[in-house]
């Protein structure tokens, strides 16, 4: 069955009947694995959610993509396409969460194909399963751009006259991802309520928006629209095709939830709060994805006025628009660019914290610097502005091709998906009998569970290179195939041309690091402390010196 079922403290009762302690702190479950406790677990099963679901932020993730749903194939690929990538999502999840479980670090997928890995295979796919999760969660491209889009149409309905060039648009987006950077910068404990934060405001926000557009539009749709309408606006021929371009919105907004995995190493008990943190992130935002694209749906007037013809970028905004008014459309618009900013956020957290993890075992060009902890704020300061800088090089797209925003998304979508097959494939295979699962587990369905998700996954990576539009032109091509080649395929080169003379997989952070290692860590140690005293009389002498040791080097 699903489920908890390990403690990291276990007391148990051997065959003298005394209480033999199997006291296993989360740093020396980072030690078994090669690494060290560097950064402060100060983070809560709360904060650690509600990054993942800023990351998954449907608001951020729905808003920009959802009239290319509605060219598409109709309402029919927004409402029914958001319930099937939901559920396929989610199984993909559950396999994810159970090997995080067993290896809660930060690194991810990466950490975690090292131990899955037969040993002569470890460096090539740690490599290629970090790259690859790198750069789909630098989907801060992506998000960022999406507000300075709806930067743009705020004035464009303000003024008419005055539509921002796509020019204005990167330089808004450069703006963005530059505050974002600084955002994390600071101490993670103040992220911690930053994200926090964003979790309240994507709920409240979603929910006053579902409510105000259904009172205030009138001539709504009917139902039978809504859950029926199906209308190809793609020029391929093929109906079905097109129904599988517009998963693409629900796709890529239900990415990114494995940050959960990423800030283990500074959340509190992260062998559950990281898997509770992914599954919790990609249901609620089914659920409350779902909810708000019924209530757009339903406040459709003229689909091919609002949608087709519309000059009003996104088509989302022309419909709030032509619904609730002006004062109205702000406040939507307003909220909707609040959640894409702590999206952003969330993001430039996650994907740090992994360049970070890459960058400790050298896996990255820089990797000395990426790799510094700084010493005020203890957290990763260059891998942050790392990212940023990338984001911003990526962004350049934007300008080169109009199709490049789809492009960008795609690219995102396809690395996330290809970092996540690789684990779950060896979980699967060659690992399937080796792998000790941790507090959550699948029990007998596993094997079923996994396969499904690699179904998904190999699906969805196809389907993301595909293109969009037809004819196909040099204008309108999906250029995803060539970032993400490009990208990767540097990575390897790199690997056989330099990286494999010192780059053998994860686990460096033991070795002796004179800029960290006098410095304190917050362990989160406190909530399994022990009092050595009672264990004198019943502990053998190995057992207590163990235990002393432990508290001396925790301390």
């Amino acid at each position: 069955m699903v489920g908890m079922d390990r403690n990291l403290s276990i007391n148990d009762v051997d065959e003298t009947g005394l209480n033999r302690c199997q006291y296993q702190t989360e740093a020396e479950i980072l030690e078994s694995m090669g690494y060290k406790q560097e950064m402060n677990k100060t983070m809560s099963t709360l904060s650690n959610f509600a990054i993942a679901f800023g990351c998954c932020s449907i608001l951020s993730g729905l808003t920009p993509l959802w009239g290319d749903a509605m060219l598409a194939a109709g309402s029919i690929a927004v409402i029914w396409g958001w319930v099937l990538v939901s559920v396929f999502t989610f199984i993909v999840g559950l396999s994810l969460a159970e090997i995080c479980s067993a290896y809660p670090i930060t690194g991810g997928l990466y950490i975690w194909v090292s131990k899955l890995a037969p040993p002569e295979w470890v460096p090539i796919m740690c490599w290629l399963t970090g790259w690859c999760n790198w750069l789909g969660l630098v989907a801060i491209t992506s998000a960022d751009l999406g507000l300075s889009q709806f930067i743009a149409s705020i004035i464009n309905i303000s003024d008419p006259n005055n539509n921002p060039s796509i020019y204005w648009q990167y330089g808004i987006f450069i703006v963005i991802a530059v505050v974002h950077g600084i955002i994390n910068s600071v101490s993670v404990k103040y992220n911690g309520f930053f994200n926090q934060t964003s979790l309240y405001w994507h709920l409240i926000g979603t929910l006053l928006i579902v409510i105000v557009a259904l009172v205030l539009t009138p001539n709504k749709a009917s139902g039978k629209w809504v859950f029926t309408h199906f209308q190809n606006e793609t020029g391929f021929s093929s109906g079905g095709y097109a129904f599988l371009i517009g998963l693409l919105q629900s796709q890529y907004t239900l990415s990114g939830f494995d940050s959960a995995a990423h800030m283990s190493d500074e959340t509190r008990d992260a062998g559950r709060s990281a898997p509770r943190g992914i599954l919790y992130a990609i249901g609620t935002a089914a659920i409350v994805g779902f909810i708000f694209l019924l209530s757009v749906n339903f406040c459709v007037q003229n689909y091919q006025a609002q949608i087709v013809d519309t000059t009003i970028s996104p088509a989302m905004t022309k419909v709030f628009l032509d619904g609730v008014g002006y004062k109205w459309t702000v406040v939507f618009t307003t909220i909707i660019m609040g959640a894409m900013f702590f999206s952003g956020s969330a993001l430039t957290l996650g994907s740090s914290r992994m360049i970070y993890a890459f960058a400790r075992d050298g896996a990255t060009p820089f990797s000395k610097y990426i790799a510094k902890i700084n010493a005020k704020t203890m957290t990763p300061i260059y891998a942050v502005w790392f990212n940023v800088i990338f984001a911003i090089v990526v962004g350049l797209l934007y300008i080169i091709n109009e199709t490049a925003f789809n492009a960008i998304v795609s690219v995102n979508t396809i690395a996330s998906s290809m970092a996540y097959f690789i684990p779950i494939a060896l979980r699967l295979t060659v690992a399937r009998k080796i792998f000790v699962h941790g507090p959550f587990h699948l029990g007998p369905f596993s094997d079923l569970i996994n396969i499904i998700s690699l179904c998904w996954i190999l699906l969805t990576s196809v389907l993301f290179v595909c293109p969009t539009e037809y004819p196909v032109t040099p204008d309108n091509m999906n250029y995803a195939i060539v970032v993400f080649t490009g990208v990767i395929g540097a990575s390897v080169v790199y690997y056989y041309v330099r990286a494999r003379k010192w780059f053998h997989g994860p686990g460096k952070s033991l070795e002796h690091d004179p800029q960290l290692d006098h410095f304190p860590v917050d362990t989160g140690a406190a909530i399994y402390k022990k009092d050595f005293n009672d264990f004198n009389q019943s502990q053998d002498s190995d057992t207590l010196a163990k235990l002393q040791v432990d508290e001396i080097e925790r301390l």
